[in-house]
């Protein structure tokens, strides 16, 4: 099967940016100027321009980031509740879409690239991938410091790239200090079929979801695993006053 026969079983593909203006570690960090535009124009020009996407829709609760958007000529609305999650808030606006597969693209990721979403996508494709109602990214930690970090969210898998879980602490533990592990870090960008999106927002938060603050687990206490998906850096995301000078050097 070609990969564009493939490519068919996804159906509508659309990229759907959370867009908060009022971030608790760095306030109005989306607004921030990063070169030449704000951080979420970035976010937003460098989605599209991947160009695996039927539409890029910015979603925020802000008439600042939505103005930012739509004056440049960009897309987007705005949220109409008060949201507790990024997957929350792009829920609501999915639930009008005539669409498939909804891609979580981060806001504060201003170095998006195509091959990672590319590759994202690509994991529902073929018959294995009709089962696939989530999937997501990780990538390899490799600095004990980092490891240890809970602001880092590790993931272990099984032999078929499923999530088994998630967690700030390290996971897994190495009692047998002669075995090589392998760490992952979890790139919260999300790919979800229509569905299990809205599934998920009709959920209440779960225990484990609630102890270690991080959303996708509700997904496994429903038994749903994620498909993960090994790729390199996304880039600089923009969580401190820190990383936009990090960023700005990037660039």
């Amino acid at each position: 099967m070609t990969a564009s026969k493939k490519a068919v079983n996804r159906g509508s593909v659309v990229a759907m940016i959370p867009a908060r203006y009022a971030a608790t570690r760095f306030p109005a960090k989306l607004m921030q100027v990063l070169g030449n535009k704000t951080v979420i124009r970035h976010t937003y020009d460098n989605t599209k321009a991947t160009g695996l996407f039927d539409d890029v829709i910015v979603v925020t609760d802000s008439d600042i980031i939505y103005h930012e958007i739509t004056s440049h000529g960009g897309k987007a609305v705005k949220s109409i509740k008060e949201h507790e999650s990024g997957s929350d808030r792009i829920a609501e606006a999915a639930r009008q879409l005539g669409v498939d597969i909804i891609v979580n693209v981060q806001g504060d990721e201003p170095f998006v690239k195509k091959e990672p979403l590319k590759k994202l996508l690509a994991a529902f494709d073929g018959g294995d991938g009709e089962k696939v109602q989530v999937a997501s990214l990780m990538q390899l930690l490799k600095e004990q410091k980092l490891i240890d970090d809970p602001n880092y969210v590790k993931v272990v898998v099984d032999i078929n790239m499923n999530s088994l879980f998630f967690s700030r602490s390290v996971i897994p533990y190495a009692r047998n200090k002669e075995t090589v592990v392998t760490y992952y870090e979890h790139i919260g960008v999300y790919a979800f079929r229509k569905q299990a999106l809205l599934n998920f927002t009709n959920w209440p938060v779960t225990p484990l979801e609630a102890a270690e603050k991080i959303e996708c687990l509700r997904y496994l206490e429903h038994g749903i695993p994620l498909k993960m998906v090994v790729t390199d850096y996304m880039g600089i995301e923009i969580d401190t006053p820190e990383d936009l000078v990090k960023a700005a050097k990037f660039l």
